[in-house]
């Protein structure tokens, strides 16, 4: 059986970087995130914030298996901003992360080369002030079970070391657990063996 991949890169929070090259001005911002909603929001906020930049370019990254991705020169030749910016996400090896390079005009016209340097550059120090952590998936799910069931549940629970994130023990018995994502089918094959519990997924965090 293939093995499961739970574990990525990203950065732990918000950072910043800057380059400068003949009077125009990148500016770099990076983010953490998890969704497509949460970077539109980011743009919005930095549109607003930087109105008077000529170009907002950016890059981002999304998933554990990086298949979701995306790059914008937003207006600057093609290849020359979002691909460069797009390259540093890929060469720090991180996932779930914006970066935003913002360039303010100083006039000089920098050529091809000299833009995906600025650009490249920009997102690079961006990266480099962040603190890039390891996160590890983790399913949740819930088990429903009636009290005769508890002390072998409770067992198991603690047998293997399982954070629980709820519990409900009122007319019938509930808890809601997070297992990491590689051992999940191997610590529920054992839930699976008590008669009257239902498993049922709920989320991937």
């Amino acid at each position: 059986m293939a093995e499961i991949v739970d574990e990525y890169l990203t950065i732990s929070k918000p950072s910043e970087g800057l380059f400068k090259d003949r009077g125009s001005k990148f500016l770099a911002f990076a983010f953490p995130v998890s969704s497509e909603e949460e970077i539109k929001v980011i743009q919005e906020k930095l549109r607003s914030d930087y109105h008077d930049a000529r170009h907002h370019c950016f890059a981002y990254m999304l998933g554990i298996d990086k298949d979701v991705y995306r790059a914008n020169d937003d207006g600057e030749p093609s290849s020359t901003a979002g691909k460069p910016i797009l390259g540093q996400i890929r060469s720090f090896d991180l996932t779930n992360i914006l970066i935003v390079v913002i360039r303010y005009f100083g006039g000089t016209k920098l050529g091809v080369g000299g833009l995906i340097n600025a650009y490249k550059t920009a997102a690079e120090e961006a990266l480099k002030n962040a603190k890039i952590i390891k996160k590890t998936l983790h399913d949740i799910y819930e088990l429903k079970f009636d009290y005769p069931e508890m002390n072998e549940v409770m067992r198991i629970l603690k047998e293997e070391q399982i954070e629980q994130v709820d519990q409900n023990f009122e007319l019938s018995c509930s808890i809601t657990l997070s297992l990491r994502k590689a051992d999940a089918e191997k610590v529920l094959s054992k839930f699976d063996r008590i008669e009257n519990l239902k498993i049922d997924f709920m989320e991937t965090r």
